[in-house]
Formats: C-alpha cells, structure tokens, sequence
C-alpha cells in the first residue's frame, strides 16, 4: 500500500512540475533588454543619461550605455572594437569612422549649430569694436573677421578704448575645448580657417599651409584647454567672465538649460552666433546590429526627436524646436543663413597638426 502512495505523489508531483513549466512558458515577462554600447560626444551624455529616454529605449528591447569621448579622441584613442556605435558630433568624423571601421551607413538625428557663450558687459565691448552685431531677426552675430583683426593685433581687453568694465589684461579670444580631442574646437577652426582662406574651404596643401600660421594665434594664445565641450560650459555657468569671457559652444548646451527653466543661464548670459558658424550634425556610425537599431529610434522615434528638441538640439521636425522657442523666449536663431561647410576629416587633420607642432 505505502508502494502505491508513493508511485501516486511522484506522479502528482511530476505533474505539477509541468504545469509549472509550461505556466512559466506562458509568462507575459518581458524578455530581458539588450544591452547596447556606444561611445558619444560629452555634450550628449544628459540626453542619453535622461531616464525618459531610457524608458523609449526599454520599450524597444534595448538598455543603451554609453561612455563619453572627445569626438576627435573617438577616432584616435577609443578602442571602437567594444562598441556597437560611435555618436561623434560632425560628419568629417563619423565619415572617417564609417570608412576606418567599414560601416555601411550613418544616421544624423540631430544638429546644432556652433555659438559663443559670452556675457551681457562682453557683449556691450564687443559691439563698441565692431565685432558684434544685431541680426535684425532677435539674435546677434560675431564677425569672423574682424575677431582674427582683434587676434591679430593680439588685443586685450584692457585695451579697448572707453572699456571700464572689463579691464582684464588678457587677450580678447574666444575660449574653445583642445583642438587635438574636441570637435567643437575643430569645428571653430573650421570658422576661422574659412575666413582666413579668404571666405572659402581649404582644400588643399597650399591653403593649408597658408592659412596656419593666421589662425594659430586664435588656438595657441589660449594656453590650457579643456579636452571636452561639457566641461568647459560648466565653467562658463559655474565661474563666469572672469574665466570665460567668450566661450565656443554647442548652441544647444546653452538652449537646452534655457528650454528647461533650471536657473542655470543667468539674466546677464549671452547666446550669440559667429558668422559665419558651422552646424555640427551629430552622426551616429553603427559598428554592430544593435547600434542600427539606436540610429533609427534616434532618427525616427518622435519621443526621442522630441526629447532631443528639449536638450536644446535641431531634429528633423523643426517644429518641435520652434515650439520650445516661442514658449520659452529663448535668443535662439530661427534660421541661419551664414553657414559652412567643415574641409575634410583629413585636411583639418592636417591643420590641427600644423598648429600642434608650433606649441611651445
């Protein structure tokens, strides 16, 4: 008898093994996200690290980390081999990358235009040289040209006629990231090297080597460098013209404390725009499947393209940008119209090697 007892709870337990076997094959769990790795400009990390668009991700399957780089560095220091994309912040870089890694396509979400950071008495100073200029469409612009004039005769601010309240004894520079690691540098240099070309892209040795030596001064008089873009704005909020008086920027790290209301940009900041500027377009490469898939939420995902909008970025729904601007009254260009075009990952190479080499 105790036999059968027995034979009968292995059956009634087998049984209830299977039902749980297959009650647990029935689960509505969601499957466990994939994990996806990139390495990105530093002036994307708040958009990346914002938990709502972690949340876009989860619902897509993916759990995206990212590590940060100086878009140049990206190309040069990063062991891309661990990554299934790199996010650079200009297409020169991503197009080396695509070519170096041999990818097959790119995606660009998202731009944003180069701007100077500066404050309401530097700009006053700026005006009174002719340097700064009413657009007549609700922003100002900093001309190029007469800046390298300014550098060129190694002005300091001390120096400008009738300036009493900024009478600091060093040159009138704008302040940029290292030109070795940082795309915004690069991307100011691109600015200057246009001007100095005589309002024309450098595109070959001669140019090159022409214009070198004119914008140099702009880089090397500087001294330090931060290596990224992040870093160098937080100065500009934290410690103020006393640091940097005039900072190169992406316009979105200014627009995007200003969409949020955080307090951050205080009442005697300035956004203004050089001319000309360039736009940095962020360019996601993918370097595996799972990178592909972060191009294309990024590119076509309307939460995503409008958070992107709320850090401070221009997406492909430009309406989304405007909107933000209207409400939040921000000095934002509505459209620029003198823009160009970086040279090429391998000329700016080359000036940026130039210049390194007259360092001291």
């Amino acid at each position: 008898m105790k036999r059968w007892i027995g034979v009968i709870l292995a059956v009634v337990l087998a049984g209830v093994a299977v039902v749980a076997v297959l009650w647990g094959n029935g689960s509505d769990d969601p499957p466990e996200p994939i994990v996806v790795r990139g390495v990105i400009g530093s002036e994307k990390k708040p958009f990346f690290d914002d938990p709502r668009v972690k949340a876009v991700f989860a619902e897509h399957g993916l759990r995206v980390e990212v590590d940060t780089a100086g878009s140049r560095q990206i190309i040069t220091d990063v062991d891309l081999s661990r990554y299934a994309f790199a996010f650079p912040s200009s297409v020169p870089a991503a197009e080396r990358i695509k070519r170096d890694r041999g990818a097959t396509t790119t995606y660009s979400p998202f731009y944003s235009p180069m701007a100077v950071a500066t404050f309401e008495p530097i700009a006053h100073l700026l005006a009174k040289v002719g340097m700064l200029h009413d657009s007549g469409d609700g922003y100002q612009t900093l001309d190029i040209k007469k800046y390298l004039d300014l550098v060129a005769k190694g002005t300091r601010w001390d120096q400008i006629p009738g300036n009493s309240t900024y009478r600091a004894r060093k040159r009138v520079l704008l302040t940029t990231t290292d030109i070795r690691t940082s795309n915004s540098a690069a991307m100011y240099l691109s600015a200057i090297g246009y001007v100095a070309n005589g309002e024309d892209v450098p595109t070959s040795d001669t140019q090159i080597g022409r214009i070198a030596p004119i914008v140099a001064p702009a880089v090397l008089d500087q001294g330090f460098s931060e290596s990224t873009s992040e870093a160098s704005f937080e100065d500009y909020l934290a410690l103020g013209a006393g640091k940097t008086p005039m900072l190169v920027i992406y316009e979105a790290q200014y627009l995007a404390h200003v969409f949020a209301g955080n307090g951050a940009i205080k009442p005697d900041m300035r956004l203004v725009y050089p001319s000309p500027t360039v736009l940095s377009k962020h360019t996601l490469v993918p370097l595996a499947e799972p990178g592909a898939r972060v191009g294309e939420l990024l590119t076509e995902n309307p939460e995503l393209q409008a958070l992107a909008a709320a850090y401070g970025f221009r997406t492909t729904d430009p309406q989304a940008f405007a909107d933000l601007v209207a409400k939040t009254k921000a000095p934002a260009a509505a459209d620029l119209v003198d823009v160009v075009e970086p040279p090429t990952y391998e000329r700016l190479d080359q000036l940026i090697t130039i210049i390194d080499s007259a360092r001291p």
